[in-house]
């Protein structure tokens, strides 16, 4: 029609440039970073909520097993309240979730999307973030694209099956000489070890079974096992933050 101009709608297939995710949300990856579990400390919402209210400021939400509609409505939910706390947030896998409930980016295994492609669905504002084992992947995820590097597992893990081998301190500090990201020691991580990881050149510290099952030293009997289990993850994340912030900061 005549003097009608056409606009042409972006597509998820359209190809966006690899560059990094921008500086407001690349410089908040520091620190402690909590993934949640549909198994442990009551689930992911009491874990997501003790975390935060610990000073958490990235959160990590891995489930393979909740329907769909289910999981959307807990992500939200963790969406606002990182809004809240000023945290990131990132859905491990699933680019479907993250887009739905505007999640700051997402998390990738080997098996997973392939890093270029994420970014041409997710654009160029979103963090990726991408598991590594050896400093060769570590380069080759740097090179597609990703903004963070999990490394790991650093050490034995009992909730994550198909972690592999341990790389240890010395794998860990190979990767993160490797790479210009910033990296996050991931599996078997707690409260004995975390300054270690830090120390290892690991910018971020991911930690799951180190918060659900933390020493309960705030327990109240007047209060119900739920209530009292929040109190301690909230606990154990502000100790664990503490442990974070004498150790973490930009790689020189």
């Amino acid at each position: 029609m005549q003097g009608v101009t056409e606009v042409s709608t972006p597509r998820l297939t359209d190809s966006f440039p690899l560059t990094p995710a921008p500086d407001r949300l690349s410089k908040r990856l520091r620190g402690l970073y909590v993934i949640t579990d549909a198994c442990l400390g009551g689930g992911h919402l009491s874990m997501a909520r003790a975390a935060l209210d610990g000073g958490a400021k990235i959160l990590q939400l891995r489930d393979k097993n909740t329907p769909p509609r289910q999981i959307l409505a807990v992500a939200r939910q963790i969406r606002a309240w990182t809004q809240e706390k000023g945290a990131l947030f990132l859905i491990n896998d699933r680019i479907d979730l993250a887009l739905l409930c505007e999640a700051d980016g997402v998390h990738l295994g080997p098996d997973d999307w392939p890093i270029s492609e994420a970014r041409r669905v997710l654009g160029p504002q979103k963090i990726i973030g991408a598991s590594t084992g050896t400093p060769a992947e570590a380069r080759a995820a740097e090179a597609e694209g990703a903004n963070y590097l999990g490394a790991g597992a650093v050490f034995g893990t009992q909730t994550k099956g198909d972690a592999g081998a341990p790389i240890g301190l010395d794998g860990l500090r190979a990767i993160a000489l490797a790479t210009s990201l910033p990296v996050a020691a991931i599996g078997g991580v707690n409260f004995g070890n975390i300054a270690s990881t830090l120390a290892a050149g690991a910018r971020m510290a991911c930690v799951i079974s180190a918060l659900s099952s933390h020493n309960q030293n705030s327990i109240d009997s007047t209060k119900n096992e739920e209530v009292n289990q929040r109190v301690a993850m909230t606990q154990a994340a502000r100790e664990l933050v503490a442990l974070t912030e004498n150790w973490a900061g930009e790689k020189q």
